[in-house]
């Protein structure tokens, strides 16, 4: 029993709690962001002058941006809760990609409504929040 006494003294934990319990909010908070996006591209479609060439675009962006959250989120809370550099990284990666396509649901899409603007700002937020809390994880992982 001192043998496994000494392994429980030695080891601690590296992963980054703060970082997952941001996860799971980002988690929850982009499910809302998706639906409310989804909604306010169909309500601009009725009642704008919405041109059919960027409406079709607008969602395709929307479902690659939904795609891309999914994978960040897994190999994010994976990296983390494995305390592996690889997936932590590579989900840091994706969240560059995440944060353009934010930016431009905020400045480039068609049209930007005030609600657009409040949403992307709270996710723009916890991206780089998100990646400030990575990048301290990725950091202790390694060394």
């Amino acid at each position: 029993t001192s043998s496994l006494r000494e392994i429980l003294n030695n080891s601690y934990q590296l992963s980054s709690v703060p970082l997952q319990l941001l996860f799971y909010v980002n988690g929850i908070y982009y499910t809302f962001y998706f639906l409310a996006t989804l909604a306010m591209i169909v309500y601009k479609s009725q009642v704008f002058s919405y041109p059919d060439d960027f409406l079709g675009p607008d969602l395709a962006l929307l479902f690659i941006m939904a795609v891309l959250e999914v994978l960040r989120l897994y190999l994010g809370s994976k990296g983390n809760l494995t305390e592996e550099e690889a997936p932590l990284g590579l989900s840091l990666v994706i969240t560059v990609g995440s944060a353009i396509l934010s930016v431009y649901f905020l400045v480039w899409q068609t049209y930007v409504l005030k609600a657009d603007v409040i949403i992307n700002a709270v996710l723009l937020f916890t991206y780089g929040l998100e990646s400030v809390l990575k990048v301290v994880a990725i950091a202790a992982f390694v060394s």
